[in-house]
């Protein structure tokens, strides 16, 4: 019984192709949450995909109702040992964003894997049920090889309305909090940030939606008759936004930034690089605040965006003043920031900047900002295990540049939260042609089978340093 007979074991699963059988019957689930219609599909993948397999492993699964009424479910399971010295609690969602069949490419198919040299392609693959199954597989054969005892419990909980933006998983966190109460959260989701680099995360930067609405008469007037006449809708709303980011995308309302990129944070960053892989879009590197690096400015620091503008028909305009004019925007925002004064902050802004016309209507996505503190003892031991590994020092981000529901694991229920990401930025997951790297995935097999061997072996002294 030893570490690398563990590895090597979950290797095997890989190299002999059960991996990619287990992760093609489940990319067949077609769990699209956004569809109002797939309820009982999301429901199948947890009662008859998931449920029984954990139980092969000794866990007690239960599936609970959301209690948003029409909501995806989720699936509580836990496996109890006696005389367990700490507990992992760990998370992954089996609901992806829908397939767009159509759209992709020739030979290609949203619910099959397509293995194409070192790209698997198929929806879910990469965000999350690639992920999670990564994780379970290597839990798998760390059980196998220990002969069932860890020494640990571990609890999962696995939502099916992530990409629906996590509706009734906090409700359902707070009202099983005991059930699900653990030590450490240790989960999987994101991009590493590069694909030969494996990662760690700590938290996310947080979500803010907003809308900006300007309605200026009733119908639309020709242009002809009433040109230079009439206070343009499209024009007006566009010197509002830049009132609030200059057009280099600074942001210009002071009450919409972190009051400093701490010192921590900077320290873990300094050896961070973003970008400059074959597929990732150019950085423009005088975006955003001036004086920082990139990626201090999308790990450590605030960024307003402008997602959508609409003024008139775009795609059939005519000669005619429009009436209205409308901007979806949204902030990612880091710890140390004030979202629940974002609004009162922009509305007072456009105020003071003649643009009281301009309705500000904040929007129901909202995701908080969170961040480990990099100095944690489970930090510097999961750092070790993922080297140990891979034999590749990790990168640490102190929080993701996107946004994950971290809040709940880390807030709601009081966990040290730990994110090893098996993907990459070009994955494609959000768009059609979504993959996983095969290498990538059978070097996350190798570091997560690792990590669950050192929690055995060094759980309990890392819990000693942390109490």
């Amino acid at each position: 019984m030893s570490r690398e007979q563990a590895i090597a074991q979950t290797l095997a699963t890989f190299d002999d192709g059960r991996f990619l059988q287990t992760l093609a019957r489940r990319v067949a689930y077609r769990t699209e949450s956004q569809d109002p219609a797939s309820g009982p599909i999301l429901h199948a993948y947890l009662s008859e995909e998931i449920a029984p397999y954990l139980q092969t492993l000794g866990f007690r699964s239960r599936i609970v109702n959301n209690p948003v009424p029409g909501k995806s479910p989720f699936l509580l399971a836990e496996r109890l040992e006696p005389d367990a010295a700490f507990t992992v609690l760990t998370y992954g969602h089996g609901d992806v964003v829908r397939g767009y069949d159509a759209q992709w490419r020739e030979g290609l198919k949203p619910w099959d894997v397509v293995v194409e040299g070192n790209r698997w392609y198929g929806r879910g693959t990469a965000d999350n049920k690639g992920q999670h199954s990564i994780n379970l597989s290597a839990l798998e054969q760390v059980l196998a090889v220990r002969g069932g005892k860890l020494g640990y419990n571990v609890k999962i909980i696995l939502e099916m309305g992530e990409e629906d933006g996590s509706p009734g998983l906090n409700e359902v966190c707070a009202l099983h909090a005991e059930l699900l109460k653990a030590d450490l959260f240790l989960a999987s989701d994101g991009p590493r940030v590069a694909a030969s680099k494996p990662t760690m995360f700590l938290g996310s930067r947080g979500v803010f939606n907003f809308d900006l609405h300007l309605k200026l008469r009733d119908g639309g007037h020709h242009s002809g008759n009433w040109g230079g006449l009439l206070r343009n809708p499209g024009i007006r709303l566009a010197h509002a936004i830049a009132s609030l980011v200059d057009e280099n995308g600074r942001i210009l309302v002071p009450g919409l930034l972190p009051p400093e990129l701490p010192a921590s944070v900077r320290a873990a960053l300094k050896l961070i690089e973003v970008g400059g892989g074959p597929d990732d879009p150019e950085i423009d590197p005088d975006w955003g605040e001036p004086g920082l690096t990139p990626t201090e400015r999308v790990i450590g620091w605030n960024s307003l965006e402008v997602l959508a503008f609409t003024c008139g028909n775009p795609t059939m305009p005519v000669h005619a003043i429009p009436p209205t004019a409308r901007a979806h925007c949204h902030m990612r925002y880091v710890v140390g920031s004030e979202p629940a004064q974002f609004l009162h902050h922009i509305r007072e802004h456009l105020l003071a900047h003649g643009f009281d016309d301009v309705e500000v209507r904040g929007t129901d996505v909202h995701m908080a900002a969170t961040r480990l503190d990099p100095d944690d003892a489970w930090v510097r031991w999961g750092l070790a295990s993922m080297e140990r590994s891979s034999g590749k020092t990790p990168a640490l981000l102190p929080n993701l540049g996107g946004s994950l529901p971290n809040d709940v694991f880390s807030e709601t229920l009081g966990l040290p939260t730990l994110w090893v990401p098996h993907s990459y930025a070009a994955c494609s997951q959000h768009a059609p042609n979504e993959h996983i790297l095969a290498d990538l995935s059978r070097e996350a097999l190798q570091i997560m089978a690792g990590m669950f061997w050192d929690l055995a072996e060094q759980g309990p002294a890392v819990m000693r340093q942390r109490a």
